[in-house]
């Protein structure tokens, strides 16, 4: 009786036992894999790290007005400006002593009553450099501005400069680790595994800049200003693991 469908062709009892017999290896092999345990890997983590002194300061300084006409008010902390910066550019040196404008602002003045009564605003100017002494003397002469921030932080060169250092002994004291680990085991060596390699962000000691400042330009406005940087740790740390060689 025809049903309208195509017949399978038949294979042999050969064929069909050898095809079964292959996915079995197939499956049993896979399963080896699969499950199998990782052996002889030890994971562990060390770290090399080194005290630091920040060498980039960076003060801001801040002319302020106030007026009844904005425009008044931008007029004036326009001229303030030209003039701070003339001046501190004659200090400018490349990386040494950078100068930059920062935030400016004008806005309206409230009376009780809630109606403007003015206007009043603000200019700021930015050093940030390494080369402290020559920063701080500029500063020193912009007796026009008021410090209103003193800053230090760890320059890109000299932050690389230590990075790579402490990564180099850091790397050296995991392979010998590695190398200890494995004798005490019994094993004659290891190969690497996974590895990352990270620092950590020194965390800077900080500074009663402020204080000092002020008080020194109430002596002397035209002294270079005093500051002093703060110290941190900065961390590198190797982690990964290592298989060891039977």
């Amino acid at each position: 009786m025809q049903t309208g469908f195509p017949s399978r062709p038949k294979l042999s009892r050969a064929v069909a036992g050898s095809l079964v017999a292959a996915t079995l290896a197939l499956a049993s092999a896979g399963s080896r894999a699969d499950t199998g345990p990782t052996q002889n890997v030890v994971r562990f983590s060390t770290s090399a790290t080194q005290e630091v002194t920040q060498d980039l300061l960076s003060i801001t300084l801040q002319a302020t007005r106030e007026g009844s006409q904005a425009a008044e008010v931008q007029a004036g902390l326009k001229q303030v400006m030209e003039s701070a910066l003339a001046e501190a550019r004659k200090s400018a040196q490349g990386q040494g002593m950078e100068v930059r404008t920062g935030a400016f602002s004008v806005q309206p003045r409230y009376n009780s009553s809630g109606r403007i009564n003015g206007w009043q605003g603000f200019a700021q100017l930015v050093l940030e450099g390494t080369d402290i002494a020559r920063i701080t003397q500029a500063t020193g002469r912009l007796n026009q501005l008021n410090v209103i921030s003193v800053n230090y932080g760890l320059s890109r060169a000299l932050r690389e400069q230590y990075e790579s250092s402490l990564t180099s002994q850091a790397i050296a004291r995991f392979k010998t680790r590695a190398s200890q680990i494995a004798a005490d085991f019994g094993m004659k060596g290891f190969t690497l595994g996974d590895i990352s390699v990270s620092s950590t962000d020194p965390g800077f000691e900080p500074r009663p800049f402020m204080v000092k400042a002020m008080a020194m330009r109430a002596e002397a406005a035209d002294a270079p200003l005093p500051v002093e940087p703060g110290k941190g740790v900065l961390s590198v740390t190797v982690n990964g693991q290592v298989n060891l060689t039977p």
